[in-house]
């Protein structure tokens, strides 16, 4: 696919999700918000395992971070922007602390240590009822206005707090584009590839695995701090080491190699899941089995898959003109 045809394609895709609150179902807008937010934790992940070559399995614990922080605020000081952005900076400011502590290993001792770190912030929302409720979570969070520059809006309905998100995750992604196609991306492409030679070249290899983990937990913890004003409520098991997978999953399901990727894997992850648990109690058994079969049917994942079928689709047209004018 092109530039032109990509360009074209995003626009198309943009217009969609702009218009969908007048044209699709309150579920829909619902569930299309959660897709978001997976497909922002899943953009922070991979910046972190497709660029740099570190896979986490905390990135849980920083939605949590971020989401607790955003309904504490919001509790506190009912006004939507210093609660994500107060999520958000708590969860990146966790990040970077924890990175400081393991960015010097690599491969299962890394995986490892993050996962440790998802499970004490699990423990720690269960445990700690003064600040997190305990298994009673946070309740009564309010969907709090949005204030900026002295304007008020107000969000009393999911298809307007939709936009918010809408707009949050297009700037998040835009941002994260800059950054990977930006001489930091490259950087750190170089570091995934081959760490002695990245060393060897002077670039610090522990200073840009911080940098990659600080930005991938942010990402983790603004889409935790966009949940609780849609739900209304936070409870520990957005904690839990079984959702650090989703982002692996939608990360893997989409192409660790496409900037896309972690897009389209969130959208399928999300959709699939919605449609499996229709059908049979036994949902997480025929997901996984699911996700299995496209993992291993499509290597390069479902972008690369498109991508690759967009390009034949290209070579066939001209292809088929040429035997047409032979033909006459």
């Amino acid at each position: 696919m092109n530039d032109l045809a990509r360009r074209w394609a995003t626009a198309g895709l943009l217009l969609a999700l702009v218009l969908l609150p007048t044209v699709a179902s309150r579920y829909v807008t619902y569930l299309v918000i959660h897709i978001l937010l997976l497909a922002l934790n899943a953009v922070g992940f991979n910046l972190l395992f497709g660029q740099t070559g570190l896979l986490s399995f905390g990135q849980a614990g920083f939605y949590a971070v971020g989401a607790y922080t955003c309904a504490r605020i919001l509790l506190a000081w009912p006004s939507l922007l210093p609660g994500v952005l107060g999520g958000t900076v708590a969860a990146a400011l966790a990040a970077l602390l924890l990175g400081f502590l393991s960015v010097r290993h690599t491969r299962i001792y890394f995986a490892m240590l993050t996962l440790a770190f998802g499970m004490m912030i699990f423990s720690l929302a269960w445990k700690w009822r003064a600040v997190t409720g305990g298994d009673d979570g946070l309740v009564g969070i309010p969907r709090a206005p949005l204030q900026l520059f002295g304007l008020v809006v107000a969000l009393p309905t999911v298809e307007r707090y939709y936009y918010v998100v809408l707009v949050a995750a297009v700037l998040a992604v835009a941002l994260m584009h800059r950054v990977v196609h930006s001489p930091l991306g490259l950087a750190l492409r170089a570091v995934r590839d081959s760490e002695v030679r990245a060393e060897h070249v002077g670039l610090n290899v522990r200073r840009l695995r911080l940098v990659a983990f600080t930005v991938a937990g942010a990402y983790a913890g603004l889409a935790g701090s966009l949940l609780p004003p849609l739900e209304n409520t936070v409870t520990p098991p957005i904690a839990h080491w079984t959702a650090s997978a989703e982002p692996v999953l939608a990360t893997l399901l989409g192409g660790i190699r496409h900037f896309a990727g972690p897009l389209v894997g969130a959208f399928v992850l999300v959709v699939a899941k919605d449609v499996i648990v229709r059908f049979t109690v036994h949902w997480s058994l025929v997901l996984g089995a699911v996700v299995v079969a496209l993992v291993l049917g499509f290597r390069g994942g479902l972008a690369g898959a498109l991508e690759a079928l967009t390009l034949r689709g290209a070579r066939v047209r001209p292809v088929s003109a040429a035997a047409g004018e032979e033909g006459r």
